[in-house]
């Protein structure tokens, strides 16, 4: 599909939702994405990738796989 025709598909299906959820996500990513300016990091999120990044470094990871089961755990607790 062309990006004209993805444009219009989008369009049509925003119309027709009446998920103000929905349509608040749609917003929130398009500006987002659209911003031209450089996100600027609080500095709990610049000391948090400081940290992350040497974890990553010391090779503290998780197979996606592993990961992803962890997360599905972490869904289905009541």
């Amino acid at each position: 599909m062309s990006t004209d025709g993805l444009k219009i598909d989008l369009i049509s299906r925003i119309v027709n939702t009446s998920d103000l959820g929905i349509i608040k996500e749609l917003r929130k990513l398009l500006d987002f994405e659209l911003e031209k300016e450089a996100y600027l990091l609080t500095s709990e999120q610049e000391q948090r990738l400081c940290e992350a990044k040497a974890e990553y470094r010391a090779g503290h990871i998780l197979p996606e796989q592993q990961a992803d089961e962890i997360i599905e755990q972490w869904l289905n607790e009541e």
